[in-house]
């Protein structure tokens, strides 16, 4: 499967993506989403006073 997206996205943007390189990107990306959430968690009640 992995392979099969690497692949697909090599073909759309015509530039040599490995699934090894593809894998490394989608852990930091998965990272970077879990830590966005979390932080969204912790300073929820301070963004709802900043926005009224």
């Amino acid at each position: 499967m992995m392979a099969a997206l690497a692949r697909a996205i090599s073909r759309a943007t015509r530039t040599d993506i490995d699934a090894e390189t593809l894998k490394i990107l989608m852990v930091f990306a998965g990272a970077a989403a879990l830590l966005s959430f979390a932080a969204a968690m912790i300073y929820r009640q301070a963004l709802k006073a900043a926005l009224l």
